[in-house]
């Protein structure tokens, strides 16, 4: 019997990681460890059957998983099923909001699940689904607090980097227009995924067997296509959500009205951080590094961002603008990427500045002035060291903090 073990039941347990464990029929079982004690009773009065939302280019289509026992860690008897999964698991999955979580809730953390449960006379993959670079460092860092070396020799963790868009919807309003299926029958929430499913992951250890899940495709180095995503998907991403906002726009969709927006997106997709990692990342041979597979990956994207099905919302896609600003994070660290490169990022500073104008006026309620963005900046990275750019790109911002549209 092969068994999937999953921590976590958000939309990309469910939408992801569970639909594609599902979809390989490769797995006999499937187990979840989550928190939400409401969430754990709902699956389990269903019969262990959900229903994910995917959004395709054309439409809704609703699939059905079955099968799942689920259990809440803090409940011992439910923590003892899932150490006893994780005894048999061939292939797990982490997908839970931040890698802090790792170690949250003592002995009933996924930390002390794993140490407690993982075989090491067995090959096992454990997939990292936080959006965080040292995913896979930072849990491995956690279990070696609790477990000997030796105990952990037979687990495998992945990094990942999943471009899947994804969400919780629990506006009845919204379901009944987009024609949603709530995740258990009688629900008032639904998962609402998109169709894209070309997710990478760090390769298994030499001589490990082949991953069940094969849909996912392995990478020797990660960290190109990490800033990939996060310099060149993510940040145009925020750019298009707050320059939205700034015209009042509700839905991701409705930047398809708006040529010029869609022109600002495609510039600074292609001609800033495009430009830039392509010529960071070139010598890895990839074909996402070259002009034409870079405007390829750019051009899908703009399409699946604005996809109307996916019901996307322009306040999830700002919300949180300190953790956007940060000087590593989208806005700041493409700007660094782009600087290094000897690309001008002026189409992504009139993002940054838009994001700066929110988060001022979000807590003082007026717009924000060059000082008030300045000392708002300086403040937020207090605590990074100045690699050489930090005045280039805040003059970059304040700059285009002034020609920004009242």
């Amino acid at each position: 019997m092969r068994r999937f073990v999953g921590f976590g039941f958000g939309p990309i347990q469910a939408g992801l990681m569970l639909y594609e464990a599902q979809a390989s029929r490769a797995f006999d079982d499937y187990v979840v460890a989550e928190v939400d004690a409401s969430l754990v009773d709902a699956v389990r009065s269903a019969g262990g059957a959900v229903t994910v939302n995917v959004a395709a280019a054309d439409g809704i289509r609703q699939r059905r998983l079955e099968g799942i026992r689920i259990g809440d860690p803090a409940v011992p008897a439910d923590r003892a099923m899932i150490v006893e999964a994780i005894r048999r698991a061939d292939e797990m999955a982490t997908a839970i909001p931040s890698v802090t979580f790792y170690a949250a809730g003592g002995s009933s953390s996924i930390a002390a699940m794993l140490a407690d449960g993982v075989d090491p006379g067995r090959p096992q993959v454990l997939y990292a689904c936080e959006n965080n670079n040292y995913a896979a460092e930072i849990l491995r860092g956690e279990l070696a607090r609790r477990a000997p070396a030796e105990r952990l020799r037979g687990l495998a963790l992945l990094d990942t980097v999943i471009g899947k868009m994804s969400g919780v919807i629990a506006s009845p309003g919204e379901m009944r227009a987009l024609g949603l299926a709530p995740l258990v029958a009688g629900g008032d929430r639904c998962v609402l995924v998109e169709e894209f499913n070309r997710i990478l992951v760090s390769r298994v250890p030499p001589g490990w067997p082949a991953r069940a899940i094969g849909v996912f495709e392995e990478k020797d180095d990660l960290l190109p296509f990490e800033e990939a995503k996060l310099f060149g998907h993510n940040a145009v991403h925020a750019l298009l959500g707050y320059l939205a906002e700034r015209r009042g726009l509700a839905a991701m969709s409705a930047i398809r009205g708006a040529p010029d927006l869609l022109a600002t997106g495609r510039r600074a997709f292609l001609d800033e951080s495009g430009a830039a990692l392509v010529a960071k990342h070139a010598a890895t041979g990839d074909p996402l590094f070259t002009p034409a597979g870079w405007r390829a990956y750019a051009e899908d994207l703009l399409v699946r961002m604005t996809n109307p099905w996916l019901a996307d919302r322009v306040e999830r896609i700002i919300r949180d603008p300190r953790r956007k600003l940060a000087w590593g994070d989208r806005f700041f660290g493409t700007l660094r990427v782009a600087l290094s490169q000897g690309v001008e990022p002026r189409t992504l500073a009139h993002g940054a500045a838009a994001a700066v104008d929110y988060a001022l006026r979000a807590t003082t309620g007026i717009a924000a002035t060059a000082g008030a963005a300045r000392r708002f900046l300086l403040d937020l990275w207090k605590d990074d060291p100045d690699d050489g750019l930090r005045e280039r790109c805040l003059s970059l911002a304040l700059h285009s903090l002034e020609e920004l549209a009242p």
